[in-house]
């Protein structure tokens, strides 16, 4: 089974290219791994409310870059290299999250469906700003500015 890096920084970059789908499912692969140290096709199913066949179909693609071990009916690991991919994906979501959530004060809901769509497209350089203004408002700023502009 792949090391995992709970801690990972972004030191080390992926360079597989691969689908917002792909991401979803590499990042539903290793949420569940996480939690449960198993995974299976109907897990991520399951998880990303989609069919079984089209579960198969990503996770052979995902095979094929080596991001996953994957055998038909088979428990399902997670390459170290897929690993940090998936890690890169809840990086960005996460940073995004906050922002939206810290920062611009929306629902839990709104920030967690944004941060979905738009962690597959943001550059790596507007993504370190977003964490940067993010950690300097949280520092600086903190509720009393959200309550002021919008309340």
């Amino acid at each position: 089974m792949a090391k995992f890096n709970e801690e990972y920084r972004g030191e080390l970059e992926v360079n597989k290219n691969i689908s917002s789908s792909l991401e979803d499912y590499l990042e539903a692969l290793y949420l569940i791994y996480i939690e449960h140290k198993i995974v299976k096709a109907i897990d991520i199913s399951r998880a990303l409310n989609v069919s079984r066949a089209s579960t198969t179909e990503a996770l052979k693609k995902l095979a094929e870059k080596n991001l996953i071990n994957y055998g038909r009916y088979g428990v399902i690991s997670i390459t170290d290299e897929g690993a940090i991919k998936a890690q890169e994906v809840i990086k960005k979501h996460n940073s995004l999250y906050n922002f939206f959530k810290s920062v611009l004060g929306a629902s839990h809901t709104e920030a967690q469906d944004n941060a979905c769509k738009i962690e597959h497209i943001v550059s790596k350089d507007i993504l370190e700003r977003i964490v940067a203004f993010t950690d300097y408002y949280s520092k600086n700023f903190g509720d009393d500015f959200k309550k002021k502009y919008f309340s």
